[in-house]
């Protein structure tokens, strides 16, 4: 079997690995059942994590035509995530090892996300070509406000799963380079540009709106122009079968799937430090609010704010910087009415010089493109979107939980002697 490096990127022949997740799970379906008729050989693999109340996680293979394989793994420390890591790359490589596909879809449970999943493939030596997450723009805004714990969804990937259903699906949503968009007839354009506004860089490929059996039923056309499109590959030096995915002109979902996936890319892209935040918007009734400030925030001020700027908006997410932690830097995520903040390690300008070399290239680009001759990278570049934001309300807001003039000109000495505010949230 043909072996790529950690980053999960496309070389030479071999099994190709796609990951189609999300929450939404009618669209997550449809494009693995497009997926699966556009691919001629193609399999896809699902770990249903519902079962897991009864102690085993049910595992299936299916090509077009339906069910190839089925069976089951047990729980590892009664955690279902656990037992899906566990059996992922075997079978995975069983499948590689057999060489009767050439491109297999991983298809994520509802609430897994594609990021755990993409990294352990790609630790592997598997080949990952393309993360993908399927989403109906109608139900963006819903899931964004659904403050409910899984457990309470029935959602819970484990006994101990801590998470809401409006957090996973940002996650899930903004991890993802391709978004495969199952455009239903209650969507309309404030939906869409939610949609948009979330996720800005991501690729939308539409999916087509039907069963799987619908596109299953399809596939003899789909079989007979893939003959026309091997033959082309082949003209051009690029073999057909089942070690060497062929490339489907016709499809620009199989095309995304195909594109390749850098997962320490992905991952740098996440980090609060040099995430690719959206930028200023104002679409159909929604708005994106990029905040920056060379200013740090009063800790008691913003703790007194949280619930409101919480609530602003429907997500909310960037870096912050605390008077009485000058040295930190924090991150915001906000979704759902519920905010987690996180200490994401030091600011570069915190760093001595000699530890410059220790941090990432991307980390340090983003410290240089974002410097201030007084506070280096220390600043506040927080993000908000939502149908409806009151703009001028939420500055006016965050305005106010900075220091004053006179707070500022007392020097990092007294920032640090303020009452911190932060230590619960922060667990310190």
């Amino acid at each position: 079997m043909s072996r790529s490096n950690p980053r999960g990127r496309s070389d030479g022949p071999g099994l190709s690995v796609v990951i189609v997740g999300g929450l939404h799970a009618d669209a997550r379906r449809a494009a693995v059942a497009q997926l699966l008729a556009e691919v001629p050989g193609s399999v896809a693999l699902h770990h249903d994590l519902a079962t897991a109340a009864a102690g085993t996680v049910v595992r299936t293979v299916r090509d077009a035509h339906g069910p190839l394989t089925a069976g089951e793994t047990p729980l590892v420390n009664d955690c279902a995530c656990c037992a899906l890591r566990e059996d992922l790359v075997p079978e995975l490589k069983r499948l590689a090892d057999a060489g009767l596909t050439g491109l297999a879809m991983v298809e994520l449970w509802d609430s897994v996300e594609p990021k755990a999943m993409a990294e352990v493939v790609a630790a592997a030596g598997l080949r990952l070509t393309g993360v993908i997450t399927a989403v109906d723009p109608a139900l963006v805004l819903p899931y964004l406000g659904n403050g409910d714990d899984l457990a309470e969804a029935g959602l819970a990937a484990a006994a101990t799963d801590q998470r809401t259903v409006a957090d996973t699906f940002a996650r899930q949503l903004e991890y993802a380079p391709v978004l495969a968009v199952l455009d239903s007839e209650e969507a309309d354009d404030e939906d869409r540009a939610l949609l948009a506004q979330l996720h800005p860089t991501a690729r939308q490929v539409p999916v087509a709106d039907g069963h799987p059996g619908d596109l299953a039923g399809a596939r003899s056309a789909t079989d007979a122009d893939a003959g026309a499109d091997a033959r082309t590959a082949a003209g051009a030096g690029v073999a057909a079968g089942p070690g060497n995915v062929r490339r489907p002109t016709c499809s620009p979902l199989a095309r995304a799937a195909l594109a390749g996936f850098d997962v320490e890319a992905a991952a740098a892209a996440q980090h609060p430090a040099c995430a690719l935040l959206p930028a200023e918007a104002d679409e159909h009734g929604v708005s994106t609010l990029v905040w920056t400030r060379r200013r740090p925030f009063h800790p008691e001020r913003l703790y007194d704010a949280l619930e409101d700027l919480t609530c602003a908006a429907a997500r909310s997410r960037g870096r912050f910087w605390l008077a009485d932690r000058p040295d930190t830097l924090l991150h915001w995520d906000a979704a759902g009415g519920a905010l987690c903040v996180e200490s994401a390690g030091p600011w570069m300008a915190s760093l001595p010089d000699a530890a410059w070399d220790l941090v990432p290239p991307v980390r340090r680009a983003a410290a240089a493109l974002d410097w201030h001759p007084e506070h280096g990278d220390c600043c506040q570049h927080l993000v908000f979107t939502s149908p409806g934001l009151d703009r001028d309300g939420l500055e006016h807001l965050l305005e106010s939980c900075l220091l004053t003039d006179a707070e500022y000109a007392a020097g990092r000495p007294a920032w640090k002697r303020l009452v911190p505010a932060f230590d619960d949230l922060l667990e310190t």
